[in-house]
């Protein structure tokens, strides 16, 4: 069956009440139900819970507890080095590359604008237009939480509301300009090397993206842009390697790189696997 007829039903679903749904369940406390949850998806997904800080899943507190579980330490060492960018999240990369005409494939055959994924904000879009990209898809499998690139001051962060299209690649090939139509979180850093820009896209199911600055921040799903700037005293500075927010369930985390930036590695290829930490230039 074609990738189109596929993703069909998903412009009909209900996609944010579905969410919140899904939000109410993950964060439920009542043990057969979390631990049996928990035990499903990890039967289903074949995650590997020994790479978790805590390995007996009755421990969690609740379904998204366990999702966005911790880490052992050193389990995800970061990439060192000067200019060396490191993968800010485990996963698989959706596409990469240079951005040209001030496009981001989104797959094969289906480009969309970077002034479309950073909201019609033109002065930073042009910041890009020489610049690159990263896609990274997140599956359920996948360790949850998202790292710093690189060491970055926050500058701004921006929610805006959208469609809840799921982001698995059968949809990334159906679904035109996806990531500029879902939901998204804009975060904006000023780094040695420039701007850098990670942005976290929401998907159907996934119950919550959360930062680490300012906590929750869907539900409840908004319905106009909201932008939030950080000066002075309200100015973070975070560290390469360290959270910077976390998914509930699987998403997508785009990545923009000024063109200062060294170009990213050849092994690099859609499709192929990645983990946390990782160079990839």
């Amino acid at each position: 069956m074609s990738d189109w007829l596929m993703t069909l039903p998903q412009y009909f679903i209900p996609q944010h009440i579905l969410s919140v749904i899904m939000h109410k369940l993950t964060q439920s406390n009542i043990s057969w139900f979390k631990n049996g949850f928990i035990r499903f998806i990890s039967w289903k997904f074949k995650v590997d819970i020994t790479e978790a800080e805590q390995q007996d899943i009755t421990q969690y507190s609740s379904f998204n507890a366990f999702f966005t579980r911790e880490l052992r330490k050193g389990i995800r060492p970061i990439a060192v080095g000067d200019g060396v960018v490191a993968s800010p999240v485990d996963g698989a990369i959706s596409q990469l590359g240079p951005i040209v005409d001030n496009a981001i494939v989104q797959a094969k055959g289906r480009n969309y604008k970077v002034d479309e994924l950073l909201a019609g904000d033109i002065l930073l879009s042009e910041r890009f237009k020489h610049g690159q990209f990263a896609t990274i898809y997140l599956s359920p499998r996948d360790y949850h939480r998202i790292h710093m690139p690189l060491t970055g001051r926050l500058k701004s962060m921006s929610y805006v509301p959208g469609k809840l299209f799921s982001v698995n690649p059968r949809t990334a090939r159906a679904v035109p300009k996806l990531f500029a139509r879902n939901e998204r979180v804009i975060c904006v850093f000023d780094t040695d090397f420039g701007e850098i820009v990670l942005v976290l896209v929401g998907a159907i199911f996934v119950g919550s993206m959360q930062t680490v600055w300012s906590g929750q921040i869907t539900p409840p799903y908004g319905k106009h842009i909201q932008r939030w700037d950080y000066e002075g005293d309200e100015a973070i500075t975070l560290e390469k390697g360290q959270e910077m927010g976390r998914f509930n369930m699987g998403s997508t985390v785009v990545m923009l790189l000024p063109e200062s930036m060294n170009t990213f590695s050849q092994e690099w290829q859609a499709g192929k696997k990645i983990r946390l930490g990782q160079a990839l230039n």
